[in-house]
């Protein structure tokens, strides 16, 4: 086949075009989707992910009294709800439900690159907020809970602190290492499986979500946190984001083309 024939042919194939799943996760919004759709997207999938959070927290208080597995059980659930969450929603909005990664994907895109715009960010954050606080309302209702009752659960304490530090720059990190490595596709199963390991191994059970951490304020069940400890924990969570993404600028420095290296090596050795 000559080059000329190859270009013919090439032009007349049909287009492949590549999966939205694969390029829509957390940190690669889908570009063509209408705001208000991807808006949608976020303020539900965050209230179904503080539902799915406070749901099983209640329902695993109810059916046993060993905190251990009351919070298998939480953080099981969390898992497999976040993990479907991202996979069903992530074509839409990119899945963020988490204001620092909405933050962190501007940041990251203001030089012109993919990402979310200010006028974006301002839509989706209110939304993620709106909908935690919807979703933790909605597992008080299934449960005949009190619809809304501040909790009592203080998480002020120094280590939990530092645990929503750990927690929230390693979700950074793994989402936008992912981005930087162009393995996206894998988001559903990586962050729900990295959340889902967060519960056990940080003393905050990992958080790492300023509109999860509101919502959760408004029940006084096992996922709660009480309002006063809500600034504490948006702080940290602030603060592990921007490490995160120095962690993630330090790791995945892009590297130079083999003809920019220098030549020393090669010459040294070449006898």
């Amino acid at each position: 086949m000559t080059p000329a024939e190859a270009a013919s042919t090439a032009e007349s194939a049909p287009a492949i075009s590549v999966p939205e799943a694969v390029e829509a996760a957390p940190g690669a919004t889908p570009p063509r989707t209408p705001l208000v759709a991807r808006a949608s997207a976020e303020l539900i999938g965050t209230a179904l992910l503080v539902a799915v959070v406070v749901g099983s927290g209640i329902q695993a208080s109810e059916l046993t009294e060993d905190v251990g597995v009351q919070l298998l059980a939480n953080s099981t659930a969390t898992v497999f709800g976040l993990g479907i969450l991202i996979l069903l929603l992530g074509p839409v909005s990119g899945a963020h439900f988490n204001p620092v990664v909405t933050l962190a994907e501007w940041w990251t895109a203001r030089r012109g690159g993919p990402g979310v715009t200010p006028r974006e960010v301002a839509v989706y954050v209110p939304a993620q907020i709106v909908g935690a606080i919807a979703g933790a309302i909605l597992a008080d209702a299934m449960f005949g809970e009190p619809l809304v009752k501040w909790s009592t659960h203080d998480r002020s304490a120094g280590h939990l602190l530092l645990g929503e530090v750990v927690a929230t720059a390693g979700l950074i990190l793994l989402i936008f290492g992912l981005a930087r490595t162009n393995r996206l596709q894998f988001a559903p199963v990586a962050v729900a499986s990295y959340i889902g390991a967060a519960y056990w191994f940080t003393s905050s059970t990992s958080f790492a979500n300023p509109a999860v951490t509101i919502g959760r304020a408004f029940t006084d069940t096992f996922a709660g946190i009480a309002p006063g400890s809500v600034l504490g924990f948006i702080g940290m969570q602030i603060v592990g984001a921007v490490g995160g993404l120095g962690l993630v600028a330090l790791i995945f420095m892009p590297g130079r083309a083999a003809s920019e290296r220098p030549a020393t090596w090669h010459r040294r050795h070449r006898r």
